[in-house]
Order: C-alpha cells, then structure tokens, then sequence
C-alpha cells in the first residue's frame, strides 16, 4: 500500500470541544488524526484524501483552516515536493480562461519574457494536461471569475516535482486552444498569447516549516488571507 500523505492544518480551535467536533468530522472518512493541539490551532492528518476534500470536511463543522504543510509519513530526499500543483489563487485576471504552463526558466529578470518556452524536455507538440501528446509544462486553462479571481487545484501524474522546482508557473494573456488549432503557433504554445503573471516554482513548506497565523505586513489574519486580493485596497489592515 502507498504511504499515505501527512498534512499539516491550521485550524482555529477556541476550546477542547471544538478540537473534538473536528476530529469526530475527520473520522467519518477514515482521516487519521495524528496530532491536534487546540493551544497551537494545529492539526496534522494521514489520509489519502486530498488536502481539498479534508478541508472541506474541517470547515462543514464551522472552523476556518489553511493547509500549513504537506509532507510524507516515509522519509525522503525530497521532502515536501509532491506532484500536486494544489489550490492556488490569482487575482487581477480578465474574466475568462487563461493558458497556464510551467515554463524553462525561473527567470523573472524581464518579466514572464524572461521564463523561456514551456517546459519541454521531451520535444512533443502542445496539447492540454490530459492529451497523450503535450509538453511536460502543459497545464490547460484556468478561469477567472467577473471579480477577476481564478482559483484552481491541479494533480498531475507526469511532472516529476524535483525537475521543475526552480523553474516557473506562467499565466498567459488568452484561453489555451490545447493544440486543436490550425496555425503552426497552435502546436508552440496553443495561441494563448503572452505571459501576463509568473512566478517561480519553490518547494512548499513541509511539516511544522510554517508556522504564520498573521501576516505582519498589514496585519491580515491567516483565516482571513484567502478571502481578500494579495495587494491593492480591498486588502485592509485588520485590527488584533
């Protein structure tokens, strides 16, 4: 049987009762409970479950978390790096759907210009992240919503993580036509235009490597960081 994956939660728990509806949440799906320390706001969980449904089931009993860590119950050279892209959130995107790729380089000198093409080390043609054919760094598309927000979640089998680590994750202009078009840019980077945000691909934090609750920059709190844009005015200071 395959390890079961450890993740590592921040749940804000007041009191002893409330450590137990969770944990009594947890174990109508087989969750393995492996630590929960109400004084810490701290939960830690095997299961192979993904951190998204195990989420779910911590807020349906009305406590706010955020996944802090995500490792693995075997030792590992590779430590936290799992070959899970998981939830991310963008902000400031035209509503609709984007290209979203993982790029050569990790290279932001000149902006997403600077990120080379799409990650392609076995020189195929550009498809979509289910196509028999595509590049390594192929990922679809992403949609934002009116608000110009798009959260996504990918798993994907064919990214080894510890190739990609140091490179980086490109946002393009337009939707991604997954190879199906008729000019040769089709088969380059689907016609999805340029890169409009990237970043750069880092490890996540493992196990008990991230132990924020409050983001001292402007005093958001941590349950609140994921409802809010990452900058401009709707992002308010929030009294402790």
């Amino acid at each position: 049987m395959d390890a079961k994956p450890r993740m590592e939660f921040a749940v804000d728990m007041k009191c002893d009762s409330c450590a137990d509806i969770v944990k009594n949440a947890l174990k109508t799906r087989d969750v393995e409970v492996v630590m929960l320390d109400v004084k810490k706001q701290l939960l830690v969980v095997e299961s192979q479950l993904s951190f998204k449904e195990i989420l779910t089931l911590i807020e349906d009993t009305g406590k706010r978390a955020v996944l802090m860590g995500y490792g693995s119950n075997v030792s590992s050279s590779l430590g936290a790096a799992v070959a899970e892209i998981s939830e991310g959130t963008i902000d400031g995107l035209t509503p609709g759907k984007h290209g979203l790729n993982v790029h050569e380089y990790g290279d932001l000198s000149d902006g997403c210009r600077s990120c080379g093409n799409h990650f392609n080390p076995h020189n195929f043609g550009h498809g979509g992240i289910n196509s028999e054919e595509r590049h390594v760094g192929d990922l679809g598309n992403i949609s934002a919503q009116i608000n110009g927000r798009s959260s996504f979640r990918l798993l994907d089998s064919r990214i080894n993580v510890w190739d990609i680590i140091g490179r980086s994750l490109v946002v393009h202009e337009k939707e991604d036509d997954l190879g199906s078009g008729q000019n040769e840019r089709s088969k380059v980077d689907g016609n999805s235009g340029p890169g409009i945000a990237c970043g750069i691909i880092a490890r996540s934090s493992g196990l008990f490597q991230n132990a924020k609750r409050l983001c001292t920059c402007d005093g958001v709190p941590l349950w609140d960081e994921r409802e809010v844009p990452i900058v401009g005015k709707e992002r308010t200071r929030q009294k402790l």
